[in-house]
């Protein structure tokens, strides 16, 4: 019994001894444990260290963090504002407008017109300053969408008002054709150009990429509506350069009991049944058909209105040729027009001397009167009118 107490009590006291060192073995290793890679490398750690001192600066990092929390970034819808291309993305383009986060640029809207299959990247450049539209709120991650297209639509609106009240001739490139007509590009903006105001063509594929000459027929801003006559720009230039006496190319577009209708290089002519020859024209299906070709000599024109008045007899050899062989008399237009035309010169010069001749006459006839040896002949009237009223 002694025995087995004096073991317990020699195996209690080994113990005890031993515990301080256990627990100082556990201690370190948890510590071990705790730190990170990180820590120890930077613990033992014995290169340069560059001291920063705040002396002298007083602007401090809290500092700075208090004054970006307290800035305001005011960015509304439909503000314009300034921003730098500075990334391709999904389809569209990054844009640094100076904002918490960088705006988004979609492709449909990088651009008024857009060619078919046309890329983002050939529509805006990297790191270009262009004018932006903001057409959202911000999104979760304060991202905004912005716009090129909106910007540009309004100038082009402004740019066609402008030329609407100069009403001058402009010239726009086809884009497209359909039944009905063509579709040109007028400072970026749609416009309709019906197939009866286009000149000398029809609205084949073949018109598309052509710049032709315009004027406008409708402007309404308002159902976005552009209207534009190639034919009445054309018929503003010819008229500028025609002058009563010149010989034009046309074809006869229909006839009337009255005359024909000649078009002439997009203008309307008429060609009266009375000035088509000297002799009386019975029949006229006779003598001209719709679709030919002919010559006319102008007598009268309408810059106003791109009317002009025509004429074949005048260009007739002989009286009557228009209705025998209205070939000789196209063919021979230019000489016979000449001659046309010295004749009423002559004429004029004729009148003009018979015109002279009568104020000299009249001249003559009052220097008799004045230069006899008796009085004034109407002295007796005079005196016979003065004993009267007396």
């Amino acid at each position: 019994m002694k025995l087995t107490i004096a073991l317990t009590l020699s195996m209690a006291m080994g113990a005890s001894a031993f515990a301080p060192s256990m627990t100082t073995k556990t201690s370190t290793s948890l510590n071990a444990e705790v730190m990170s890679r990180f820590d120890r490398l930077k613990k033992n750690y014995k290169g340069p260290k560059v001291l920063i001192s705040a002396e002298g600066i007083d602007f401090s990092y809290e500092d700075f963090e208090k004054a970006v929390a307290e800035t305001s970034y005011s960015f509304n819808r439909n503000d314009i504002v300034k921003g730098n291309v500075v990334q391709y993305d999904n389809g569209g383009a990054i844009v640094d407008i100076g904002a918490k986060a960088s705006a988004f640029l979609p492709i449909q809207e990088s651009s008024l017109f857009l060619a078919q299959g046309a890329s983002i990247e050939s529509t805006v450049e990297l790191d270009q300053e262009m004018d932006f539209q903001i057409i959202s709120e911000e999104d979760e991650n304060g991202q905004l969408i912005v716009s090129v297209r909106r910007i540009q639509y309004r100038q082009a609106w402004e740019n066609v008002l402008a030329k609407q009240a100069e009403d001058e001739v402009f010239h726009a490139e086809v884009v497209a054709v359909n039944r009905g007509g063509a579709i040109c590009l007028v400072d970026g903006l749609r416009a309709f150009l019906p197939g009866s105001h286009l000149t000398g063509q029809l609205p084949t594929e073949d018109l598309i990429g052509q710049t032709l000459p315009l004027k406008f027929l409708e402007v309404n801003q308002d159902d976005n509506k552009l209207v534009v006559s190639n034919r009445r720009a054309v018929v503003e230039q010819q008229m500028s350069d025609l002058s009563r006496g010149d010989i034009v190319p046309g074809v006869i577009k229909a006839l009337k009991p009255y005359g024909a209708f000649v078009d002439v290089g997009g203008m309307s002519g008429l060609l009266h049944i009375s000035q088509i020859s000297y002799d009386r024209i019975e029949d006229l299906e006779k003598v001209l058909q719709p679709g030919q070709q002919v010559k006319c000599m102008i007598i009268d024109h309408d810059k106003v209105n791109g009317r002009i008045a025509l004429s074949t007899k005048t260009l007739e050899p002989e009286p009557g040729d228009m209705l025998r062989d209205p070939a000789k008399v196209f063919e021979l237009a230019e000489e016979t027009a000449k001659k046309y035309h010295e004749r009423m010169e002559a004429e004029r010069k004729a009148r003009e001397e018979a015109a002279k001749d009568i104020v000299m006459g009249l001249g003559d006839s009052l220097d008799d009167l004045t230069s006899g040896d008796s009085e004034d002949p109407l002295a007796d009237v005079s005196d016979n009118l003065d004993s009267l009223l007396s």
